[in-house]
């Protein structure tokens, strides 16, 4: 917890959810325990695509489609996500939920390694949202500048992990160590390199919102 738990709670109390169908999602998916963007975040990713209104999402890491539908009930209906997850399981499971949700006709989804599928997309997009393996985030970073176009926002989640990221390298548990260092090596390109204008947030579990100049 990187905010007071009591405080967590306080803002999460005021919320008034996103309607029946992904309530009831969030409520699944936390009792299966498959990692979905926490409920401040949820808030705040909201507010940024109402205010940026893209037309053109990449997300990374579907999951079971939870915050691509958020994304498509939070922007105009000519935006299209794409969307991409490796996870056999979860991949059949978002699908039936998209066609559920009936954004399926708006949402393009990519099933494979991020890394590859990244490397092959063509054009840009106005806004990306990184929300995959946190150790991956920096071996993505070159095609997520060829894809951000100029004027263009990218938010990656869970970027602080839990505090660890401000611990000695010896202080954090050996087994996370390797995802420490490269998500330390990531935030540092995000806030050093010229192209990109960077707030980091201690929201959620981390997120940094970057823009492109």
């Amino acid at each position: 917890m990187i905010v007071d738990e009591r405080m967590v709670t306080y803002i999460n109390s005021l919320d008034t959810g996103n309607g029946a169908f992904l309530d009831a999602l969030e409520m699944q998916a936390r009792k299966d325990r498959v990692p979905i963007i926490r409920r401040e975040m949820q808030s705040f990713l909201k507010v940024l695509l109402r205010v940026k209104r893209p037309c053109r999402i990449l997300e990374v890491g579907t999951a079971v489609g939870f915050s691509a539908i958020l994304m498509c009930e939070n922007t105009p209906e000519e935006t299209t996500v794409t969307t991409i997850e490796k996870y056999e399981k979860r991949i059949p499971v978002a699908k039936e939920n998209f066609r559920t949700a009936h954004v399926e006709h708006r949402v393009r989804f990519l099933e494979g390694d991020a890394l590859e599928i990244l490397g092959a997309l063509e054009g840009t997009y106005d806004f990306i949202f990184m929300d995959a393996a946190k150790g991956q985030y920096i071996h993505f970073l070159p095609q997520i500048f060829r894809l951000l176009e100029r004027g263009g926002v990218l938010v990656s989640d869970n970027v602080l992990q839990e505090g660890d990221i401000i611990e000695s390298h010896f202080a954090v548990e050996r087994r996370n160590r390797t995802i420490y260092k490269r998500m330390r090596e990531y935030l540092y390109e995000l806030k050093h390199d010229d192209r990109l204008e960077t707030s980091i947030i201690p929201i959620g579990d981390g997120a940094a919102v970057s823009y492109r100049k």
